[in-house]
């Protein structure tokens, strides 16, 4: 007896193929969406600092974490030296920033103290907030003494000398838009600088990254001078 066989049509093939080109085009979509929206929050994290500090500069006639008036005006509180500097680095030599504020605490982890108590920042003590993909934010004094950091050569000529905001373990392609969108797009010059990570939370050394690279690997820490 002939047996017929069965099998799929080409107009069911073709239904088929333009789910799973739906289904594709709504996954990459939302893949987008989710990138523009990391995008913003970074954005939003250093203006929103950039804000907090202009905020407390203005109410207090002090830097926050520098203030040497901070322990008179909020009990508990550890003041700074007043010497117009944030001493100390944003990741503070790699840890962090302790939650627990002391003397010996530098003054780029009172900072966020500072802020906190004032009612500029969320949240309590001296700890680091993160960005939203896990990176530590932090502040410093160029190279936390006055130096220059993220400058075009080794030696640091041409980099921050002054008070920065830096926000770690950015991808790529959120990096290269912050600083494109913040600033000239190019993490060796400008007001925003980058610097190509090898590992989490890096130090900020010299001399920034001459250019970014989008291979969809690469992590950058961005600092943005305030």
């Amino acid at each position: 007896m002939n047996r017929q066989s069965k099998g799929f049509t080409l107009v069911e093939i073709a239904i088929v193929l333009v789910i799973i080109g739906l289904l594709l085009g709504g996954i990459l979509k939302g893949q987008e969406m989710i990138t523009q929206a990391k995008i913003k929050n970074a954005i939003a994290d250093f203006s929103g600092i950039s804000a907090a500090y202009y905020g407390y500069q203005d109410r207090y006639r002090a830097i926050p974490g520098d203030d040497p008036n901070a322990n008179t005006r909020w009990a508990g509180a550890v003041q700074g030296d007043g010497n117009g500097q944030v001493a100390g680095t944003y990741n503070n030599g790699g840890s962090g920033c302790p939650t627990a504020v002391v003397d010996a605490t530098p003054e780029s982890c009172k900072w966020w103290d500072h802020l906190r108590r004032a009612g500029f920042v969320s949240g309590s003590g001296g700890g680091n907030p993160f960005n939203a993909v896990t990176g530590m934010i932090g502040v410093q004094t160029g190279n936390g003494g006055g130096g220059a950091t993220l400058g075009i050569d080794g030696s640091g000529t041409g980099g921050f000398a002054g008070l920065i905001v830096c926000s770690a373990n950015l991808p790529d392609k959120i990096a290269i838009a912050v600083d494109t969108q913040m600033d000239d797009g190019v993490p060796i010059s400008g007001t925003v600088r980058g610097l190509l990570q090898t590992a989490p939370n890096p130090a900020t050394t010299n001399p920034a990254t001459s250019a970014y690279a989008e291979t969809g690997t690469n992590t950058y820490l961005l600092c943005r001078a305030l």
